[in-house]
């Protein structure tokens, strides 16, 4: 006899939990894993699946657990082997490589990506557009060339009579127009230390192979269209789009509203993006699967009320779905989520809306033999997580709880619809209508009854939606802290208030731009209520984001913290459809991971009795992290970009940060700023908000704006300003420190350009490093006369010639040296004589350029170099 199947409590049958497609998608998923980090012969995995489906063909009337998990066997087997024969991102042909040696080359191609005009460097304005091209004519060679190039466009800005000067803005090029013109081109060069954002693979998925520069004077326009014509329709809706929203509100609005409702984050600034990844809401900045399901479900739901069909609002919904992920074209988030809409609504279609697991199952399957290298991307993990806390979590706790009483709302007036009910749900439908009753006399018997449904459905609705974003907030702890190193403390009541806002901005702000087509006066009432729901969430996003406890970092958890945050929510998933003491059980045990996550730091990777000296690669500049034998850890400099550049990258935050998150430091004793050079101090300020550093050690305080803020932040902040001079001792940890720079000028009394340096030599028993900084032949010459031998030299100003005087080197007497410096710089650092000079005193030199970050262990009798990227 067949067991019935359970019953919600309010009569609805619960089907089964058999989810074959998700166990399918997560096995195939688990493979692709397991074939990125175990290498073996393709072929190996290949025969190892076929194995697996032999088995499991034999055992299929037998033992069907065995064949089930052979069957899972088998897929693991086939994720391994796709992950492994998956071909590289396609580029266009890897012979334009051959061109990035430096030389000018003249290219023809033609623009397949607009971009906007943003400042530049030196008082120019730039424009950043992607071109396939299609010749490149290299000293009067011509190549046939067909690949995908990142040009930089610079325009440099003109000045009137009066003097004043005048942004000349470079004119938009248009999708499919062909041009000419002379560049440098160059292969993208990620940051070489551990934890390093790969760029390179960023710009393949974009079809990039190459960056190169060049100037909106030397443009040729050739006759001719050059592309295809369906994405030549896309650009020009897409270009009409944000010229309507631009017409439609303020400049500051616009900006937000572009990049939430059209992707377009062109004409964001640098403060807006902070804010709302403070307040964990940076996803509604994006468009993603989020924006998707707000528009469809709404317009879904416009056509039911109209009383269209499930039929026709299906389709209706999905090809407006489509249309909106080929409009705002920002890849593949949206076209995956998409996807999944689609499949959710045909499951509903078909009147099994309990099959979702199974769809989101089928889509991610489907996702994943397409493209296994998805799953390895955030932006996949992240959509299909999302859906996943919701369908396996959200939904089941939620059936059980307060879907019920919503439902009970339903006709409330009908006493006979109490019978068909559970009994709880009868009882609360007979004491709304009691409430209801007392007021009847003085407002009637319609009124009363309806404000109290009002009422109650709002209630109910809002703690679904308390609910929901707390799982939201909980399950995403793991990617948050892995790919974003964030806590989002205060995530949950700036969710809790973005979310709804965006449900009414969305539709909103879509209708507006629609109607902005046909009229502006007809699109001003939508465009308003737009604009106050946008206020609403920038000012929550804002007050949310200035609370300290907004700015919680974390470093990258462990990987047994991962693995046990993984088998945590999978058992959430399985305990969320049992019984409600386990429901529970399960949901404190996520809750337990989200804040072990959080709140406790994993354990620095540090080799303990030794001093370490790390240069840490970040471009032109200077950031050297230094660890006591005790595990005191001192970050000399924090890097930076020249303030001539006015480049968005942000040292500290992007480059410094990630690395000493990906060896689990959360905190830094002390930091140090050699001097007020923005190379050496420009990533400061997000070191002492992400590390909260007790010290920071001064050379020469001077009046830049720049070193100013920096030094008010730490006041702010409580850290402790030390100055330091030249003839200082001190102790840190069991490290000895002593101070060789900067010392007044005897004849000026005055501290000279980069000798104002603060210049250390750390020691560690036997063994010691000098740190030069940005020094120059003047003070090295005073060094030098201290006789400060060490066995490690970090080299001064980034190998200028004005630095690594002979003097200095027979004073010193190193045997290593290590020289910080960008690759292509424009300075042409190194210096030809310095490396000469190098060579010469038989000192192994290292080069951040070349060989990314560089360690060396001293242990007090000898020095160990060591490359942490090439491990």
């Amino acid at each position: 006899m067949l067991k019935p199947y359970r019953n919600t409590p309010d009569g609805r049958p619960i089907l089964p939990p058999h989810q074959p497609l998700l166990w399918a998608a997560i096995a195939f998923a688990v493979g692709i894993l397991l074939g990125s980090y175990v290498l073996r012969p393709a072929l190996w995995w290949l025969i190892a699946a076929a194995w697996f489906v032999i088995s499991g063909t034999h055992f299929v009337r037998r033992r069907i657990w065995a064949a089930s998990a052979l069957g899972l066997g088998a897929l693991i087997a086939a994720g391994a082997f796709s992950i492994q024969v998956c071909p590289p991102a396609e580029t266009g042909s890897r012979n334009i490589l051959q061109f990035t040696d430096g030389r000018e080359v003249i290219v023809t191609g033609h623009i397949v990506k607009e971009g906007m005009a943003h400042p530049g460097g030196l008082g120019a304005t730039r424009r950043t557009v992607d071109v396939e091209t299609e010749l490149v004519d290299s000293d009067g060679t011509v190549f046939g060339v067909r690949s995908g190039l990142r040009l930089s466009l610079y325009a440099k800005d003109a000045t009137d009579e009066d003097g004043q000067e005048t942004a000349i803005i470079p004119p938009p090029l248009r999708y499919g127009a062909r041009l000419r013109f002379p560049a440098k081109l160059f292969a993208p060069r990620n940051f070489g230390n551990p934890g390093a954002f790969d760029y390179r693979e960023y710009l393949a998925d974009h079809d990039i192979a190459v960056l190169g520069s060049a100037k909106v004077s030397r443009l040729e326009p050739l006759p001719g269209f050059s592309g295809n014509r369906l994405q030549l329709i896309r650009t020009r809706v897409h270009r009409r789009i944000v010229q309507t929203i631009h017409e439609l509100w303020p400049p500051p609005q616009a900006a937000l509203i572009n990049a939430m409702v059209i992707g377009e984050d062109g004409f964001l600034g640098q403060d807006a993006r902070l804010e709302f990844q403070r307040s964990g809401t940076y996803h509604v900045l994006v468009v993603s699967g989020m924006n998707v399901a707000i528009l469809a479900f709404v317009v879904f739901w416009v056509l039911r009320r109209m009383h269209l069909s499930d039929i026709v609002a299906t389709a209706i919904a999905v090809v407006l779905a489509v249309a909106y992920a080929f409009l705002t074209d920002v890849g593949a988030p949206v076209w995956r989520a998409t996807l999944m809409l689609t499949l959710y609504l045909g499951a509903r279609l078909l009147y099994r809306e309990r099959s979702m697991l199974n769809a989101i199952g089928a889509a991610a399957l489907g996702v994943l033999i397409v493209d296994p290298k998805a799953l390895l991307g955030a932006s996949f993990q992240l959509t299909f997580l999302c859906v996943l806390l919701l369908a396996a979590i959200g939904v089941p706790i939620l059936e059980r709880t307060s879907q019920p009483f919503l439902r009970g709302l339903r006709n409330l007036n009908s006493a006979n619809y109490d019978w068909v009910l559970p009994p709880r749900v009868a009882q609360f439908r007979l004491d709304l209508r009691a409430v209801a009753g007392r007021f009847e006399l003085l407002l009637g018997k319609r009124i009363p009854l309806l404000v109290i449904r009002t009422t109650a459905w709002i209630g109910l609705a809002g703690l679904e939606l308390l609910f929901i974003s707390a799982i939201m907030q909980i399950g995403l702890a793991l990617p948050m802290a892995f790919y974003f190193h964030r806590a989002t403390v205060v995530g949950l009541p700036a969710n809790l208030l973005v979310v709804p806002l965006m449900e009414i901005l969305m539709p909103a702000a879509a209708l507006a731009v629609a109607l902005g087509f046909i009229s502006q006066l007809a699109a001003k009432i939508p465009a308003l209520v737009a604009g106050i729901t946008l206020e609403a969430i920038t000012g929550g996003v804002h007050w949310l984001g200035t609370l300290r406890i907004a700015d919680t970092r974390v470093p990258t958890p462990a990987m047994v913290t991962i693995l046990l945050a993984c088998v945590v929510l999978t058992l959430t998933m399985v305990l969320a459809r049992r019984r409600a003491l386990l429901a529970a059980a399960g949901l404190g045990l996520l809750c337990l991971s989200a804040f072990w996550i959080a709140a406790v730091p994993p354990k620095p990777q540090l080799h303990a009795g030794v001093m370490e000296v790390t240069a840490i690669d970040v471009g032109q500049g200077d950031s050297i992290f230094v660890v006591s034998p005790d595990g005191q850890t001192l970050l000399i400099d924090a890097g930076g970009t020249p303030l001539w550049m006015q480049s968005s990258l942000d040292i500290g935050e992007n480059v410094v940060s990630p690395y000493l998150w990906s060896r689990g430091i959360s905190h830094i004793d002390a930091v140090v700023i050699t001097h007020a050079h923005n190379d050496h101090m420009g990533g400061m300020r997000a070191i002492l908000a992400n590390f909260r550093p007790r010290e920071l050690w001064l050379g020469v305080e001077v009046s830049s704006p720049s070193l100013q803020a920096i030094l008010q932040q730490a006041r702010n902040a409580g850290v402790r300003i030390t100055p330091h001079k030249a003839g200082d001792i001190l102790a840190f940890g069991k490290m000895n420190v002593r101070v060789l720079a900067p010392s007044v000028d005897p004849l000026t009394l005055a501290w000279r350009r980069n000798d104002d340096s603060l210049a250390m030599k750390v020691a560690y028993g036997d063994t010691s490093a000098l740190l030069e900084g940005d020094v120059e032949w003047q003070t090295e010459k005073q060094i030098s006369q201290e006789q400060p031998q060490a066995d490690l030299l970090k080299i001064g100003h980034h190998g200028s010639a004005t630095s690594t005087i002979p003097e200095l080197l027979a004073a010193v007497h190193p045997r290593f040296a290590v020289i910080s410096v960008g690759a292509r710089n424009v300075y042409g650092h190194p210096r030809r004589e310095v490396l000469d000079r190098l060579r010469a005193a038989n000192i192994t030199t290292y080069r951040t350029d070349r060989d990314g970050a560089v360690t060396f262990y001293l242990d007090g009798h000898t020095v160990s170099p060591h490359l942490p990227a090439l491990h």
